[in-house]
């Protein structure tokens, strides 16, 4: 088995850095979560990620969809509308989705006294 050169090594970085950027951007996590119970419409994506812009919810659907996490079907309603589902390749993220939201909602409460511990300090030691 021959050595990988430094040109394949640093490629395959920036390969995995730019897949885990896709997965961890700010709303792609919420997003897949979401969709890992079933097929959604747009507005009902949006109104289960309280606080999402609608452009900050299509540039994230793009992006998972250009990555093949998701699929986009048209259903051929009046007025036409858009169903986005997970993929073959989402829900192989599924556990470790799960996993990381979970996470997150039993330490929310840990987390947001470090948030506010922080804060204190850096305001007795700017002032």
């Amino acid at each position: 088995m021959s050595a990988s050169s430094p040109e394949d090594l640093e490629l395959n970085r920036l390969v995995l850095e730019e897949i885990t950027k896709e997965i961890t951007s700010k709303w792609s996590l919420l997003v897949l979560g979401c969709l890992c119970n079933g097929p959604m419409r747009f507005n009902v994506l949006r109104r289960a990620n309280a606080g999402v812009m609608q452009k900050a919810l299509t540039q994230c659907l793009r992006r998972l969809e250009t990555n093949g996490f998701i699929k986009r079907t048209v259903v051929s309603t009046a007025p036409v509308a858009v169903s986005y589902e997970i993929s073959k390749l989402g829900r192989s993220l599924e556990p470790h989705l799960r996993a990381i939201l979970e996470w997150a909602e039993q330490h929310r409460v840990e987390v947001q006294a470090a948030r506010r511990a922080f804060t204190a300090s850096r305001e007795r030691f700017d002032a």
